[in-house]
């Protein structure tokens, strides 16, 4: 099978980290493997979903409210100053104050110069017990400013980023509207465990669930999928639960769902893959799904139920 154009090599990283109540505490670690990853030859890091701070979502607090950013702001810029200094694409996340009474989860990617390539404001929001997201998020906007769709991916200098968040994961047409748009990586920063609860087969369901979920996007659109996830057990504030065990199993994998690379559950790692940018092309010459999409018969697509 012969590629339009020789292969382009990008060696990527995705960070699994355990989360601290000290936010300072929380970035040092996210500072020192990102240093790591760099050092092994990442030219694209990508962290985790609220990474500076424990997962406060698992209870309401209006005081939870006080650690919310604005970008720019202090955690933007360390991941920006850190961007410039290691000459790395770096994909952060942080918990936006976008004005008084408006906050969302946002992802953020910086350019190997330190500037800000793009933002990523999360589009769905869930209301779960232990994830109770609606609380402190508002949803992103449908549409920018300037018309793009609020599913753009990111212009970066390794290629084009279709960056979303954890819940996300589970909606195929938000991978496939950014893969329509040109996205060359779809990439999940998540914050996803276990009720500590749950028997055992529970769990293996769900993990499996989203391993699996994340897998068929990379299937159906023919590109990488990056899925960095936390670990550590973090307690719910409110005393109600026995907290979330977040489950790691971070993984990477390739335009037709293979696994590159796969963490456990229970350690903080990087996860280091070189990925061919040319392979999703090569792979939708013979797996042409978006060339058989029948747009004139999916109307329906865009009611809520059809009743």
């Amino acid at each position: 099978m012969n590629s339009r154009r020789d292969s382009q090599l990008l060696k990527l990283a995705a960070v699994q980290q355990a989360c601290s109540s000290d936010k300072a505490a929380s970035l040092a670690t996210t500072e020192k493997l990102v240093r790591e990853a760099v050092a092994n030859g990442a030219s694209l890091v990508v962290l985790q979903e609220l990474h500076a701070t424990l997962y406060f979502c698992q209870t309401e607090d209006t005081d939870v409210f006080e650690l919310a950013e604005s970008i720019p702001g202090p955690t933007s810029e360390r991941l920006s100053s850190l961007a410039k200094e290691l000459g790395v694409v770096l994909v952060g996340s942080i918990f936006e104050r976008r004005m008084n009474g408006v906050y969302h989860n946002t992802a953020v990617v910086f350019e190997s110069d330190g500037s800000l390539a793009g933002l990523y404001r999360k589009m769905h929001i869930p209301d779960d017990p232990g994830f109770y997201e609606k609380f402190y998020f508002t949803p992103g906007d449908a549409e920018f400013n300037d018309g793009r769709s609020g599913f753009t991916p990111i212009e970066t200098s390794v290629g084009k980023l279709g960056v979303l968040v954890c819940w996300d994961q589970w909606y195929p047409e938000a991978a496939r509207l950014m893969a329509l748009a040109g996205a060359e990586i779809l990439i999940y920063p998540t914050a996803i465990g276990w009720d500590v609860t749950d028997d055992p087969d529970e769990q293996a369901r769900q993990l499996e669930a989203w391993v699996t979920v994340q897998r068929g996007h990379a299937v159906a659109n023919n590109l990488p999928v990056v899925a960095p996830n936390r670990v550590g057990t973090e307690p719910d504030p409110s005393g109600q639960s026995d907290g979330i065990r977040f489950w790691g199993n971070s993984f990477i994998c390739g335009p037709q769902g293979e696994f590159l690379a796969r963490a456990d559950e229970s350690s903080e790692c990087i996860l280091s893959v070189t990925i061919d940018q040319t392979r999703s092309e090569s792979v939708r010459r013979i797996w042409p799904y978006l060339r058989d999409r029948r747009i004139d018969a999916y109307s329906d697509i865009l009611k809520r139920v059809r009743d």
